[in-house]
């Protein structure tokens, strides 16, 4: 499906316009770059995108105000934006503005990915873009979906890898549904196959589970894959 998807890519930093567009072409992307409001109105004139990657900080119109600008032209198209400030109050201001998503700079390419991967879904799927169900409960242990952190019963940050964070998010879009390692593999961005998705769940347990050779949460279902079942 990512083949047919066409990613318009808006910001002022050449450098890493040109990453982007090389790491999601060589994930299977259409991808069709700006460096700035301007271009990206005038590229939206002649093609359809599926999703717009947009830097906030920018010289003229800021990403903000296109986000805006598009939401009031009833322009639907997801949003994913790119900042170097951190702070809630801007995180919040992106998603007023009309983003679907909102990633601080620097990130991890494959958050980047699967944060795309995730928007795209909803939209195909006509799931809400607010997750109903915004953390999920692991015994002491809660999972913040929004910010992909693990909290202690203390509100303790549980350290956890970009590739754990993501294979907890995934799976708990549908606690109680088996995913094959195949499709955890790709919806996680986890190279290696089946194996290194293995690998990715058994140093995930070390973290949530009790007993990690018998776990409560985190089950494998042989000869179909892996399912979460949160409190």
């Amino acid at each position: 499906m990512d083949d047919l998807r066409h990613i318009l890519v808006v910001d002022d930093d050449r450098r890493l316009r040109e990453l982007l567009h090389r790491y999601l072409s060589d994930n299977g992307f259409l991808v069709t770059s700006a460096r700035d409001a301007t271009e990206a109105r005038n590229l939206q004139k002649g093609m359809a995108f599926d999703l717009i990657v947009l830097d906030v900080m920018m010289p003229g119109e800021s990403g903000l105000e296109l986000a805006r600008s598009l939401r009031e032209m009833r322009n639907n198209v997801p949003i994913l934006m790119l900042t170097a400030m951190g702070e809630p109050s801007d995180r919040i201001g992106g998603l007023e503005a009309g983003a679907d998503d909102y990633l601080p700079k620097p990130f991890e390419p494959r958050e980047l990915l699967l944060r795309i991967r995730t928007i795209l879904r909803r939209a195909t799927t006509g799931m809400p873009q607010t997750e109903p169900a915004p953390e999920i409960r692991l015994g002491p242990l809660r999972f913040d979906r929004e910010r992909a952190i693990l909290v202690d019963r203390d509100g303790g940050v549980v350290r956890v890898t970009t590739a754990e964070a993501s294979l907890l998010d995934v799976l708990s879009e549908a606690p109680g549904e088996v995913l094959s390692r195949e499709s955890l593999g790709d919806r996680c961005a986890i190279d290696g196959g089946d194996r290194a998705v293995d690998v990715q769940v058994a140093r995930l347990r070390r973290k949530i589970e009790t007993d990690p050779k018998n776990p409560r949460y985190l089950q494998t279902v042989r000869g179909r894959g892996y399912v979460l079942r949160p409190d």
